[in-house]
């Protein structure tokens, strides 16, 4: 992906995001100006638009197939490409799940909307193109009980293994010693501390792990106990921090934090909040691995992922009389539909409840 994979003047091979079951073997080269095109629009996508690398992946990838597919029906630039044309492509992925066919429309439609406007194209054939509907699926949710284990895991893991120890030992008429099994490594009490700092301050602001991964030390007003977080599109907004969620950051910078930026004293990640052992800003796929490590040990509900704890805090809030509005603000939705999925949660945990403990349900 990126500028570096389209040259302009020549037929290259555009950059393309692999997908379970397709075949990226023997494909058709784009010719020059369909991926002159995708390369001016990777970088409207880049440095106007602000999308990540893993949104701009998706999106060329599936801008190249259709310019693939145009060429072989003879269109040798973007300007002759039909709804037809269009229509065609996506009838070819009909076995597709609605979600990929939606992903697609919205792809193309996204681009030949630009193009019009850089006037790439005279018009622009998506305006009528249709495309499934989404399925409106409700995310998984943990119960503030749950998300309490999660947290006890991983607070008092010294405790957890003292108690064993001494079980152990009192089974076996020995003595457990001071320490000898409760003791805990050092680089696991690092990663401990980190891991309960980055699942404390998810569930107090609901907060993506991407946007806990660029949080800087700036970003914290301990007088004001917020945070300020910068979500897609560089948008910025301020959250409160719970009580818990302040001490758990303050254990992880002044106990976990110390020892990991001893190995990077200089550089772009000196101001960064969560760090990784070699002292460089913490990586968010580590960050969702050490989550999924522990949701799976505190529970048994099979839910792994970081975004569980955004979708509990705005459950649990909308469950307790929050304003949609004002946890919409929370999470940095764009739009109030988006955020009113958690109504639909609410309201599907009531109905599970009801139909649990009513007699005549």
């Amino acid at each position: 992906m990126g500028a570096e994979s389209i040259t302009s003047g020549a037929a290259v091979s555009a950059p393309t995001a692999d997908r379970p079951g397709e075949d990226r073997s023997g494909e058709q080269e784009l010719g020059e100006a369909h991926a002159r095109a995708l390369g001016e629009y990777e970088e409207h996508l880049r440095w106007e638009r602000h999308r990540s690398p893993r949104t701009i992946a998706a999106y060329l990838g599936d801008l190249a197939d259709l310019m693939r597919h145009a060429q072989r029906r003879g269109r040798e630039s973007p300007e002759q490409i039909t709804l037809e044309d269009l229509r065609d492509w996506l009838a070819g992925h009909d076995g597709a799940a609605r979600t990929s066919s939606a992903r697609r429309a919205s792809a193309a439609r996204g681009f030949f909307r630009w193009a019009q406007r850089e006037g790439l194209v005279p018009v622009d054939p998506s305006v009528r193109l249709q495309s499934p509907k989404r399925p409106r699926s409700l995310p998984p949710v943990l119960s503030a009980a749950q998300v309490e284990a999660v947290i006890a895991h991983l607070r008092e893991p010294e405790r957890a293994r003292s108690d064993a120890a001494d079980a152990a030992a009192a089974e076996s008429g020995a003595s457990a010693g001071p320490g000898s099994e409760g003791s805990e490594p050092p680089a696991a009490r690092t990663r401990r501390l980190r891991t309960l700092a980055v699942v404390e301050v998810l569930y107090s602001t609901g907060a993506r792990i991407a946007e806990l991964a660029g949080l800087d030390l700036g970003d914290i007003s301990w007088e004001r106990r917020t945070l300020t977080l910068t979500g897609k599109g560089n948008r910025q907004r301020t959250v409160p921090l719970g009580a818990p969620a302040v001490a758990a950051l303050r254990a992880w910078l002044e106990q976990g934090r110390p020892r990991w930026a001893g190995a990077h004293p200089e550089g772009s990640a000196a101001s960064a909040v969560f760090l990784g052992p070699r002292g460089g800003r913490a990586d968010p796929r580590q960050l969702r691995e050490d989550i999924n490590a522990a949701l799976t040990r505190a529970t048994d509900t099979g839910v792994t992922g970081a975004h569980v704890f955004r979708h509990s805090a705005a459950t649990h809030l909308v469950d307790g009389g929050a304003d949609i509005r004002a946890v919409q603000e929370l999470l940095g939705h764009a739009s109030l539909a988006t955020t009113q999925i958690y109504t639909h949660v609410s309201v599907q945990r009531l109905a599970d409840t009801y139909r649990g403990a009513h007699p005549r349900a």
